[in-house]
């Protein structure tokens, strides 16, 4: 996965597909929830964040050098559960998987889990 570079405000998720059931149990499969407005899906990268100008930049010979421009990071972290608006986002496969790529702006509600769960994710990641 290394070798997909994000640019500017952009999320890669992972999206979940999730069977719903109704109240009286009957279990209704994705594609009936594909007129939802907002899905969810794991964050598994980000991008560098919101380009802004440097105001520490100067192009004058006798100061230090920085650089024209700087990243706002952005809120999501990996491994968070994003939930995103659907018409907002741009389905990707990669290596036999399929993934979606949303702008920060696009994401409605972060949920991050405790630590302990990303250790246990990772861990069973790597089993």
């Amino acid at each position: 996965m290394s070798e997909l570079i994000l640019v500017g405000d952009r999320v890669l998720l992972e999206a979940e597909e999730e069977e719903e059931t109704t109240q009286s149990g009957i279990v209704l499969p994705p594609t009936v929830s594909e007129k939802d407005q907002v899905r969810r899906g794991r964050v598994v990268k980000v991008g560098p964040g919101y380009l802004m100008a440097n105001p520490e930049f100067s192009d004058q010979p006798w100061r230090k050098p920085h650089d024209a421009v700087r990243y706002l990071p952005l809120q999501a972290q990996p491994g968070d559960l994003a939930y995103y608006l659907r018409k907002e986002a741009i389905e990707l496969r990669h290596e036999g998987k399929n993934y979606l790529i949303v702008q920060h702006g696009a994401i409605v509600i972060l949920m991050r889990p405790e630590p302990k769960d990303v250790i246990q994710r990772i861990q069973g990641m790597l089993d």
